[in-house]
Formats: structure tokens, C-alpha cells, sequence
């Protein structure tokens, strides 16, 4: 009935005449006059048709529970259910539904995360372990792994970060957390260091900044094996390992002795940083760790006066490169100082400006993490593939 309020698609073409809503759309709807009982069929057909990369189906294809309030004349409250965080998604769309009711719109959301690969650690409080890598360092990996576990929070999940860079690590100076020790209530487990509601360990909270870890691989992976095994994890959605750069003893030892549910590459546009990368997805392929997808960080810079956008280290390489290795694009992040300068002083932007234009690139590129470890291989989703045995 009110599909064409909705519809993207030219009215010439044959399409569904429930609404179609583009992801992240700021085009205003015209506004309608309608009673609570046409905008309640409005939202409905709304979240059953709009179609994104996290909802291929639509939001209720998802949804495990799902109601309306109208008690107030001057808000409608849609609450949801959802397997991952999509916030953010959703209140792009709430504020398109509030620009046609001439209404505020809230969609209230509460995370029912499920675990896609079980975990024996700590009881199975972490419900997934997802494995940020790189094939090369001086790509920004660590950077974007404690910016995306910043995002994740800000999307409403429970999140804790590894540091499993023995020889180099930085989540320390990334959290802001530089010489802070980590303490234990039985001797036995460490109790994570917390930072804006992030839970993090690293071996950096253990070594002194100024002292080299010289040890050969086998003490390397054992150390990780600690860090991850012997620290009081709380109750987490997501657990984010900060990999050490290449494919070597630590990377063995996560795919062999972790229940991984799947790895992200961070990669910059060059070519030899793409090169490096390819033997990352490589190595994951080979231990069958799942790759969800690419992130293509410093992908441009936008010049402060002009607003040119430039590509200083290439062009489209993290886009045909997820297109030959048949995976996702995940997101772009530009060459920012900003970052850098976040980085730096154990800062984000996504804490200091939550609304801002690289908040939302780090809040949109972990909706689609999670969004697709959902899609790709939890038993629930709509979208699993249904796999029949014979003899």
C-alpha cells in the first residue's frame, strides 16, 4: 500500500511494490499524513523490504523479536532483536521514516549475538574471535583493529582486543594504556586492562616499553597461548586479535589451537602491500580460517582546502583484489592525520566525535564484519547453506 513511498526503482520497471531502501540513504521521502495504524504498516513494510550488504533479506528476515510503541503522540519506538550490531544502519533509516511521518521514529536495539565457531575460553564467554591480519606490517592494522573495536562498542556489542604482536606490540600506546600492569584476584588469571569499555591484554602491559622481546618462535607462541588462556576474559560478543604481520609461528598457532570464527585483511591500495596480503588470505585458506573480507586502509586523501581526493598509494587495489579472491570489500579508510594523530596519543575519534565522518566509516566497516560473520556462518541465518550427507 505504501511500498511507493519506499521504492528506489524507476516505476517503469517491474519491482516488488514492498519498500526498497538504500543502505545508509540521506534521500528525504516525501512527507505523508498518515494514522498510527498506516505508519505502523508503513515501518513494518519498511524493515521487511529494505535491502543492504548486512540485510539481503530485509531487517525481519533476522529479527528475533520485533514490537511497536505508540504510546507517545510525538515518538514511535520500534524495538528489535538482531544477531550483530547494526545501530547505526537502522537509525539511518528511522530517520528517513521520521522525515516522512513528520514524527520522531527510534528503532531500540537489543544484541542477541549467537556464536558462530564454540569456544571452550573462559567457560565459553567469548562467544567470536575474529583474527584483524595483515600480510605486511606499516599498513595500519593495529590502528584500524582497536578503531573498529571502538566501533563495535559504539554499536552496542561487548568487545575485548588481543594483542598477539609479541615482538612489536602497540595496543598499550593505542589505548592510551603505556605502562599500565594488569592485575589478578587468584594468581592464576590476569584481569584485562580496560579502556573507554574495552577489555585488551597484551604483552605490552607485561614487558617494559624499552625492552626487546628476544625470544625464538616457540616461546613467541607460548606467550600468546597465556595472554589468550590465562586472562579473565568478561562475557564478550566479539573477541579482535591484533595479529603480528606475515604468516609465521603465531599465526600457525591461532588457526591450530583457536576456535577462530573467521579473519579480516587490512591492506593498503599498493602493490606491494596487495602482494603481501594475497599470501595472508593464502595462509587463512590453508588452515580453513574463513576470510569475511578486505579493508583498504589510506585507500585517499581529501586535501583540507579543496577537497580533492587523491590516491597516493593507488587506486582500487583492495576492491579487484577482494573481486579475485571471490570475498568482500569491506570498507575504505582514508589517509587521514587525524588517525595518525589519534594513534599517537592513545586516542579515537570515534570516543571524541562519535558522529564524524571517520567514526562512521569505522562504525559502517564493523557493521559489515559482523553483519557478514552472521550471514556467511551462523547456523541462523537466512543465508546459511543447507549442507544434505550421503553415503
Amino acid at each position: 500500500m505504501f511500498g511507493k513511498f519506499f521504492n528506489n526503482k524507476s516505476e517503469n520497471k517491474k519491482s516488488s511494490t514492498r519498500p526498497q531502501l538504500p543502505n545508509d540513504s540521506k534521500s528525504a521521502l516525501p512527507t505523508i499524513d498518515l494514522t498510527t495504524a498506516e505508519k505502523i504498516q508503513v515501518i513494518e513494510e519498511a524493515l521487511t523490504s529494505y535491502q543492504s550488504l548486512n540485510f539481503p533479506q530485509g531487517v525481519l528476515a533476522v529479527c528475533r523479536d520485533f514490537k511497536i510503541h505508540t504510546e507517545k503522540s510525538n515518538r514511535i519506538l520500534v524495538e528489535l532483536t538482531l544477531p550483530f550490531p547494526c545501530q547505526g544502519e537502522l537509525d539511518t533509516l528511522a530517520t528517513t521514516l521520521s522525515t516522512s511521518f513528520a514524527q520522531q521514529v527510534d528503532f531500540e536495539i537489543t544484541l542477541n549475538v549467537n556464536t558462530v565457531r564454540s569456544s571452550a575460553l573462559n567457560g565459553g564467554k567469548i562467544k567470536n574471535i575474529i583474527a584483524i591480519a595483515s600480510g605486511k606490517g606499516g599498513v595500519g592494522k593495529s590502528t584500524t583493529a582497536v578503531n573498529l573495536a571502538y566501533a563495535l562498542i559504539a554499536e552496542g556489542a561487548k568487545v575485548g582486543i588481543l594483542d598477539a604482536d609479541i615482538y612489536g606490540p602497540s595496543i598499550p600506546t593505542l589505548l592510551g594504556l603505556k605502562n599500565a600492569k594488569p592485575g589478578s584476584k587468584d594468581g592464576k588469571f590476569m584481569i584485562p586492562l580496560e579502556a573507554h569499555g574495552l577489555h585488551a591484554m597484551s604483552i605490552g602491559f607485561l614487558v617494559d616499553e624499552g625492552d626487546a622481546t628476544v625470544w625464538r618462535g616457540p616461546m613467541a607462541s607460548g606467550a600468546f597461548n597465556q595472554l589468550l588462556n590465562e586472562t579473565a576474559w568478561p562475557e564478550l560478543d566479539y573477541l579482535l586479535i591484533d595479529m603480528p604481520p606475515g604468516t609465521g609461528d603465531i599465526q600457525l598457532t591461532l588457526a591450530q589451537k583457536v576456535p577462530v570464527a573467521a579473519a579480516v585483511i587490512v591492506t593498503t591500495p599498493q602493490d606491494i602491500a596487495l602482494i603481501d596480503a594475497e599470501k595472508g588470505i593464502a595462509m587463512f585458506d590453508k588452515v580453513q580460517v574463513p576470510v569475511l573480507g578486505i579493508i583498504e586502509n589510506m585507500s585517499y586523501h581529501l586535501c583540507e582546502n579543496c577537497g580533492h581526493k587523491s590516491h597516493v598509494f593507488g587506486e582500487a587495489g583492495g576492491e579487484k583484489m577482494a573481486k579475485s579472491k571471490q570475498t568482500q570489500l569491506l570498507g575504505q579508510l582514508p589517509l587521514d592525520i587525524n588517525i595518525r594523530q589519534d594513534a599517537d596519543f592513545g586516542e579515537s575519534d570515534i570516543i571524541e566525535n562519535s558522529t564524524g565522518d571517520i567514526a562512521s566509516l569505522y562504525r559502517r566497516i564493523a557493521r559489515n564484519i559482523t553483519g557478514q560473520l552472521f550471514l556467511q556462518f551462523d547456523n541462523a541465518s537466512p543465508l546459511t547453506t543447507t549442507v544434505i550427507y550421503t553415503d
